[in-house]
């Protein structure tokens, strides 16, 4: 099969796009062929080393955690998908080696729901990763709900802007942060866009005076300082980006693969609760060049890899 892959850490010129060896299919997992996979910013930070400390690499190593595609045959003891069946997946395992970033992938089925049906491969490729993040840190660590004031940063990313449909959903108020051209589409999301930068503190009080109940972090360092003192009394503080979240008061979250979350999140897109803005699309031979855009880190939305057919891969 035909696939991104890189043999060692570096910068987005590591990334190789040529044969692969084909997956072996485990028995509790899916063979999946690939119809679009999402960047996420921990993808290029995988592939420049910042989580060794974490996750074993074994190279060579295909990027790549967010898929949605097509079973093409499920494990030995997988009853939860057929063939035919279109899936999307959060597809992270404990190491770094067998990625999103080819033509088929074999992921495991706890990292796996159906597909929403009124997405398309690309919107839905984008939805895993960063949905599963801002749902398990809205519901799970901040308990956010209806009556709350909620503030998000970078609310036009991949994480704040899904982020900011999920807690308006709940019936939140949303508060979000964007530079000004993003603001519209903030707006369009159904949160209140603050500008970025220095003054941010007294925007934000100047929407919620008595300050907010509870604060998602995607930033951290002064952001994060800055944010902890907006809370109300008995305020709830989460952040992704850092974890100095817990010396004040806050917490930590990374996300985890979660079957029953995916499947809500699915859930809540065919009620037309969250959707998908997808930046820009690239064909899987310029993964590098999609890495080199997120990396960048003013993303709307997501950015997307495709491989195309598939064609001459694992029957």
């Amino acid at each position: 099969m035909k696939g991104i892959s890189y043999s060692r850490y570096g910068g987005p010129e590591v990334l190789e796009y040529g044969e692969l060896r084909d997956p072996k299919v485990g028995p509790d997992q899916v063979l999946v062929e690939v119809r679009a996979a999402a960047v996420n910013p921990v993808d290029w930070k995988c592939r420049e080393g910042y989580l060794d400390g974490l996750l074993d690499a074994v190279f060579p190593v295909i990027p790549g955690w967010d898929v949605s595609g097509v079973v093409v045959r499920p494990g030995a003891a997988v009853s939860e998908f057929s063939a035919g069946d279109e899936v999307i997946g959060y597809v992270r395992e404990d190491f770094l080696s067998r990625g999103t970033f080819a033509e088929y992938v074999a992921a495991p089925v706890r990292t796996l729901a159906r597909k929403p049906r009124n997405l398309s491969f690309e919107e839905a490729a984008g939805l895993p990763l960063a949905g599963l993040t801002a749902y398990q840190v809205l519901v799970k660590v901040l308990g956010a709900g209806r009556g709350d004031t909620v503030l998000v940063h970078a609310a036009a990313g991949g994480v704040g802007s899904l982020a900011v449909q999920i807690a308006v959903h709940l019936g939140a108020r949303v508060i979000g942060t964007a530079s000004e051209r993003n603001h519209d589409y903030v707006r369009g999301l159904g949160g209140e866009p603050v500008t970025y930068g220095e003054g941010l503190a007294e925007r934000v009080r100047g929407l919620a005076p008595e300050g907010v109940d509870a604060v998602f972090d995607t930033i951290g360092g002064d952001t994060l300082t800055a944010s902890a003192h907006l809370l109300a009394s008995g305020g709830r503080l989460a952040s992704i980006a850092d974890p100095e979240v817990v010396s004040h008061g806050g917490r930590y979250h990374f996300v985890r693969p979660d079957a029953g979350d995916l499947a809500e999140l699915t859930r809540l897109a065919e009620q037309g609760a969250v959707g998908v803005h997808v930046q820009e699309t690239f064909p899987l031979a310029r993964a590098a060049d999609a890495h080199r855009l997120n990396q960048e880190g003013r993303t709307r939305g997501k950015i997307v890899v495709t491989p195309g057919g598939g064609t001459g891969g694992p029957s």
